[in-house]
């Protein structure tokens, strides 16, 4: 199983356990989001494929994408297909376009999706084995690479050198034990450690010594009494933060690591009346998103209890 369907499967059996009324009103939320054009927004402005993904997502893990939503959404995809797209808008293209199509929706029709996606992210691959943000980046991004294995995995494209994914990994470790984005950064984060985590899972290369530092560094993410921050330089907890280093500390086997009850005090506190998710103390609003972090926490943590 790859690496994302396992995550959307635990992730959907761990929603499964959260209460009827929790689950139907944040269906409720996210699907009156849906623009006319099958799209689905940010905080404000048109239809957007990246937002449109986390809809998605949203959807998949509540059992709440049926046909005819689903099948909105294909003719919204369908007409970006021909764009010239960001590598992270090309990337929750192909994540939604596997979503519709798990309710019934095609995207792609004849085209070879696994050359397809191969043939984009080339133009992104740096010479230390990884994928750049953007087209101007230099090096290899922890995160993005992460997002480029995760994606060619789901489509069965060609993996890439396992070794040598492994090497550029191990080479963002810090002392801290956590893991950095690029190798300019001196300290650990906790997005780019779980998208290392991930990354050195889907690659059969999660050693001993890497699994308990890890877990350590994310445990140290945890505000006392909340969720987990960015790293260690930021004081507030956030929903993305708290989702990734999660994910990761389940990953490691590690979850007993960090204060869970704590964690879901902290989410559910930021689960606004009517549905969605706001992303932290900090925020005022909800949006797709942090409504997709707040409830895939939640299902993590009907797994980890």
């Amino acid at each position: 199983m790859t690496y994302l369907a396992n995550l959307t499967l635990r992730l959907t059996a761990g929603a499964a356990a959260l209460p009827d009324e929790l689950r139907a009103e944040h269906v409720a939320y996210l699907l009156a989001g849906q623009n006319e054009d099958g799209g689905f927004s940010g905080r404000q402005g048109p239809s957007d494929l990246y937002y449109t993904s986390f809809a998605l997502r949203g959807l998949v893990m509540l059992d709440g994408l049926d046909e005819e939503p689903a099948r909105r959404t294909a003719e919204f995809l369908r007409g970006r297909l021909s764009d010239s797209l960001p590598g992270i808008d090309f990337l929750s293209l192909v994540t939604s376009a596997v979503a519709v199509q798990m309710a019934g929706a095609d995207v792609f029709g004849r085209r070879d999706v696994a050359a397809m996606v191969t043939d984009f992210f080339e133009r992104f691959r740096r010479h230390d084995g990884g994928y750049a943000k953007s087209q101007r980046g230099g090096r290899g991004s922890t995160y993005h690479t992460f997002l480029v294995a995760a994606c060619k995995q789901l489509v069965d494209a060609p993996p890439d050198d396992a070794g040598r994914i492994a090497r550029l990994v191990k080479s963002r470790c810090r002392e801290d034990g956590g893991f950095v984005e690029v190798d300019q950064v001196r300290d650990g984060g906790t997005n780019p450690t779980a998208a290392a985590v991930g990354l050195l899972k889907m690659h059969d290369a999660l050693d001993e010594q890497t699994r308990t530092e890890a877990a350590r560094f994310l445990a140290r993410m945890q505000i006392p009494g909340s969720g987990l921050r960015a790293n260690a330089r930021i004081p507030l907890a956030d929903l993305l933060s708290t989702f990734t280093g999660l994910a990761a500390l389940a990953d490691l086997d590690a979850t007993s690591s960090i204060d869970t009850a704590a964690v879901r005090r902290f989410a559910e506190s930021l689960a606004q009346p009517g549905g969605g998710f706001r992303g932290g103390d900090f925020d005022d609003a909800a949006d797709v998103e942090y409504t997709f972090y707040g409830l895939g926490t939640l299902a993590l943590l009907e797994k980890a209890d």
